[in-house]
């Protein structure tokens, strides 16, 4: 029994709690083809065991059937939770903490009050954590969505453009024609940087990483645009958003052309949001550029899709920063800095220098082998997803833009890419990445697809900030315009000296 109330507990309370229950009252009466039924229900995983309950849908095994009819009914009995209480074995006192329930997901235990009475809790890495509250973005791991103010990806990557999905993020709502157009003009008069800031880029050497410029331009801007920098006041909250989502595309390509040594080419405020991008980012002053759009709206697809992802750890480092009252331009700079990182915004980079790695379709085999053994530290990129426990729901859609992509430029026969579908091939059909559930994820298509752009792979994760500051700005603003909104102050389990008396040196 001990051994299956283990496997009972789960990660959604509410599962917790009704397993828990049939398992003391129900299980020990139960025949045994129906205790082993229970166990194999056991198995399952929380989204799919917790749908099977809610859902009518029918169970095919007998004896699973029943068992399942049974927590149906407990389920129909079983109000949310709305306490917890925290028992210890030395015989302190219980703690009763509060339980609270979002619309979708998990519910959460309030530990708030925790501290009172000499307790934290430890998890690092926030990996059963919730930081905050929040309206914007929604995630379920295991049934692989992503919601945008209730709205799937996919839904928003096909029929929506980037402009709008920076509106939704930001107030919540998809726009009308003219709050779009409205949105949209805002946006296009803000896209011009201040002339001083060229001397910023050119205090950076020319071949700094773009990352490295973007962090120190980006964070300048607070130096220039003084007249919105009180975020209590709503209106500055909304100046500083439209001058972050505007400017940034105008930094980013602005980071590419120092680099390479080209002439800074300023926005142009007849062409849309991505295709204005794409002009800073590539035409020259010599001679007219015209934006394919296939390769457009290839472009923008990447950026809906990385707008925003909960809160994940530059989210967290932007709203971290924005709670002790840093200026939106400094939060938005150390959210740059945390994207920076190659466990977080440099998987795509990765999976290009996999590809570059493997070098040949005739090696792929000894790639895929090198990733099963356990030995080997070698791992594919691209490949699974820390959050997505099921299919990435960006990856259909990336997929299906990068053969768009692909077929638009003629490269399919690139032997890069010919790698990369390939390998995405085998992994689909081996057995091995099926039960693993190690799917091609975003990162795997959109580094194809940025490459085939011709964006260079440094450029990469300054596309991927580029993208992110909707959600950045739409987080931070959220943060502080809620009346429980607190300084960010983390705790930790000190594990280091106790207590010691200082020395002198001469007796050291």
């Amino acid at each position: 029994m001990n051994r299956l109330r283990w496997r009972a507990r789960r990660g959604m309370l509410e599962l917790d709690i009704l397993l828990q229950d049939f398992l003391e009252r129900h299980y020990p009466d139960l025949p045994s083809s129906q205790q082993i039924a229970f166990g194999d229900l056991l198995e399952l995983g929380d989204n799919e065991l917790w749908d099977m309950i809610q859902t009518n849908q029918s169970v095919v095994q007998p004896e699973q059937a029943i068992i399942i009819e049974w927590l149906r009914t407990g389920k129909q009995k079983m109000k949310p939770p709305t306490k917890a209480t925290l028992t210890f074995d030395n015989g302190a006192k219980p703690i009763e903490l509060p339980v609270l329930s979002g619309n979708l997901g998990p519910s959460v235990i309030d530990i708030r009050s925790l501290g009172k009475s000499g307790y934290f809790t430890y998890d690092p890495g926030f990996q059963a954590t919730a930081s905050c509250s929040s309206s914007i973005t929604f995630i379920d791991g295991d049934k692989g969505l992503l919601y945008y103010r209730g709205y799937p990806i996919e839904q928003l990557a096909q029929h929506s453009d980037f402009i709008e999905v920076a509106y939704l993020l930001q107030y919540g709502e998809l726009p009308t024609a003219e709050q779009k157009q409205h949105f949209d003009a805002t946006m296009r008069q803000h896209s011009m940087l201040h002339d001083q800031i060229n001397m910023v880029f050119r205090g950076f050497r020319r071949d700094a990483h773009p990352m490295a410029v973007m962090v120190g331009v980006v964070g300048a801007l607070s130096a220039f645009y003084h007249d919105s920098l009180d975020i209590n006041d709503p209106r500055h909250r909304e100046v500083s958003a439209f001058r972050l989502l505007a400017k940034v595309p105008t930094i980013a390509a602005g980071s590419y052309k120092y680099n390479t040594g080209q002439p800074f080419m300023y926005p142009q405020n007849r062409l849309g949001y991505v295709e204005n991008f794409m002009h800073m980012m590539f035409a020259t002053p010599c001679e007219p550029y015209v934006a394919n759009p296939v390769l457009t709206r290839a472009l923008e697809r990447i950026m809906i899709l990385h707008a925003d992802h909960e809160q994940n750890a530059s989210t967290s480092t932007v709203r971290l920063a924005g709670s002790s009252g840093a200026n939106p331009f400094a939060c938005i700079s150390a959210g740059i800095a945390s994207l920076w990182g190659p466990a977080h915004g440099g998987a795509n980079e990765a999976v290009l220098k996999m590809l570059e790695e493997i070098g040949d379709v005739s090696r792929i085999g000894a790639f895929i082998e090198r990733a099963k053994d356990k030995s080997n530290s070698f791992r594919l990129m691209g490949f699974g997803h820390r959050v997505y426990k099921n299919m990435d729901p960006r990856a259909a859609v990336m997929r299906e833009t990068c053969h768009e992509v692909l077929d638009e430029l003629g490269l399919n026969d690139d032997p890069l890419f010919k790698i990369a579908r390939k390998l995405e091939q085998v992994a689909l059909e081996d057995e091995y990445f099926i039960a693993k559930k190690l799917y091609p994820n975003v990162d795997f298509y959109s580094g194809i697809v940025l490459r085939a752009l011709g964006i260079p792979v440094n450029m990469f994760t300054a596309i991927f900030a580029m993208a992110r500051t909707a959600g950045w700005v739409a987080q931070w603003n959220e943060m502080i315009g809620d009346p429980e909104n607190k300084i960010g102050r983390p705790r930790q389990l000190y594990v280091g000296e106790v207590r010691r008396d200082y020395i002198a040196v001469d007796k050291r």
